[in-house]
């Protein structure tokens, strides 16, 4: 068996599109470990996610698990945090506050936690990237989803502040946030099933696209890009923003 090329870590590893981005990138002959709520019985490794921790405590766990998969003080090619969900409610919703916690955690807390563990883990010239969305592009209000826009909005700011000269993140290391406007995914599908999947972004889009940025450099956006996804009669188009 060849050896595997990289070690790559997908936050959320689990969900539709972590499950997709585990197997897509062991064909490719990379190292993937997955870290969810659950495990990934594709992935090379998994750590699993203590959810009543806080972010801290949940952050010293994953780094505890990832240092026994480096050895030799080896690093990581990538860290791709596609964890997250969707929950709706504005202000008089009686679940707003309940789904802002919700949607606070599942994408700012491992968005954090990926950051803080790419600043100690990640190699020079690697890639993280971080799960934006369209909604919340420039700010617009999502008044129908409250909580699931500013943590969005939250996201794209921490990815501009990361790309910066000195966020922290190593050398010549690559950092961009992922805009889709819906992704093509079974519970979208169950939930949404008179819409229009063609105007849906297929995962494997997404999957392609990480493990080209992660082989090759030259094809990397510039640093701290919100990369909006765009998909129209089942083709997809990038806008940098």
């Amino acid at each position: 068996m060849a050896a595997s090329l990289n070690k790559i870590l997908v936050y959320g590893g689990s969900g539709a599109l972590g499950n997709q981005l585990v197997n897509h990138l062991k064909t490719k002959n990379h190292w993937v470990v997955s870290v969810d709520l659950k495990e990934n019985h594709d992935a090379s490794a998994n750590i699993i996610v203590d959810p009543t921790l806080s972010m801290i405590d949940q952050e010293k766990k994953i780094e505890e698990s990832l240092k026994a998969f480096l050895t030799n003080d080896e690093k990581l090619d990538a860290i791709l945090n596609v964890a997250g969900g969707w929950a709706g409610g504005n202000s008089s919703s009686n679940q707003f506050l309940m789904n802002s916690d919700l949607m606070w955690r599942q994408s700012v807390w491992s968005s954090l936690i990926s950051a803080s563990l790419a600043a100690k883990y990640l190699k020079e010239n690697g890639v993280l990237t971080l799960p934006g969305a369209a909604a919340a592009l420039n700010s617009e209000p999502t008044p129908g989803m409250i909580g699931y826009g500013i943590a969005k909005a939250a996201i794209h700011q921490l990815t501009k502040s990361l790309a910066a000269s000195n966020g922290g993140l190593p050398k010549n290391s690559f950092v961009a946030a992922i805009l889709p406007i819906t992704l093509d995914t079974p519970m979208n599908r169950k939930w949404m099933s008179k819409a229009d999947f063609s105007t849906w972004t297929p995962l494997n889009f997404v999957a392609e696209l990480f493990e080209k940025w992660i082989s090759s450099p030259n094809e990397r956006p510039s640093n701290g890009s919100l990369v909006k996804l765009t998909t129209i009669n089942n083709a997809t188009q990038l806008s940098f923003h």
